[in-house]
């Protein structure tokens, strides 16, 4: 299967900022599942099926949709056993400039290069951020309605027993493991360093006047550093990977996503988790992907 969502729009973006709410309660990275026994698990035969479906929506107070999501299943038994499937979020941001445009030139890019690259998995997902970067960048030079445009984006190939992930910026991806939920990246972001330094406390980010700035995106300067995992993650049946954009995440908690994705349907909990999200009266859109692993 494949699946798009990534609204066009026909004027710019004006919003320099986004409004944020506090993070979500997350584990520490120590409770994060480790990928020690990735060469065992990916050295087993046998592949695992996918089941992804994702959704987006404009949230309550924007008048144009920035972000872009996509489900990539090859049709190609041939690409499909070398890269396995892809799942990407992106959500566009840039001043007076196209942040919708960024977002769906870093999903494009990112599907076509990955598939291209003759390298191998955890390679070519790196190389194809790179490759997004490269021409985001170049495009916002060339245009002057899409100076400083840029975008997050976090990435996730599934590839037989594995899973590689790539990611920028302040979207991020959850793994769903029976009764647990790990938040398998770090926000690139200004509040999330400073609660690092000690500088502020969780609570106290809830109301911080620059909580909105971020750190990296795809496109804003000629150079962008990525972070990948140091080792493939080995998935597990019934495992649940959950991409989302920054307005899931600041209006929905942890622990409401970890619910939500044991509802059922993978279409069913995406279109649960931004209805909440609504509800709460998002203030930025809001896009979500989930991949359900089959045994």
């Amino acid at each position: 299967m494949a699946g798009t969502v990534c609204p066009q729009a026909d004027m710019f973006n004006f919003w320099n900022r986004k409004n944020k709410k506090a993070p979500a309660a997350r584990r520490a990275a120590a409770d994060r599942p480790q990928s020690s026994m990735a060469e065992d698990v990916a050295g087993k035969a046998g592949k695992f099926e996918i089941v992804a479906s994702v959704q987006t929506d404009v949230g309550c107070h924007r008048e144009l949709n920035e972000d872009c999501g996509r489900i990539v299943q090859p049709g190609d038994s041939e690409l499909l056993s070398a890269k396995g499937r892809l799942v990407i979020v992106a959500d566009g941001m840039g001043g007076h400039s196209a942040g919708e445009v960024a977002s769906s030139m870093a999903v494009d890019i990112i599907n076509r290069s990955y598939y291209d690259d003759p390298g191998d998995a955890p390679s070519a997902l790196k190389n194809a951020f790179f490759e997004a970067n490269r021409q985001i960048h170049e495009s916002s030079l060339q245009d002057k309605a899409r100076d400083g445009m840029g975008t997050t984006c976090t990435a996730l190939a599934i590839h037989g027993r594995v899973a590689h992930s790539a990611h920028v910026g302040d979207s991020r991806l959850y793994l769903v493991r029976s009764s647990s939920i790990y938040q398998m990246t770090e926000d690139h972001s200004v509040i999330k360093e400073l609660i690092k330094q000690g500088a502020i406390t969780p609570s106290a980010a809830r109301h911080y006047i620059d909580r909105n700035i971020i750190l990296r995106a795809l496109g804003s300067h000629a150079a962008v550093q990525v972070a990948t995992w140091e080792q493939p993650l080995p998935v597990r049946p019934g495992d649940r990977f959950v991409l989302c954009s920054d307005g899931l995440h600041e209006s929905v908690s942890d622990e409401e996503i970890l619910l939500a994705t044991h509802s059922g349907e993978t279409s069913v909990a995406c279109e649960s988790l931004i209805t909440t999200a609504r509800d709460r009266g998002a203030e930025d859109n809001i896009t979500v992907a989930i991949a359900r692993v089959e045994g």
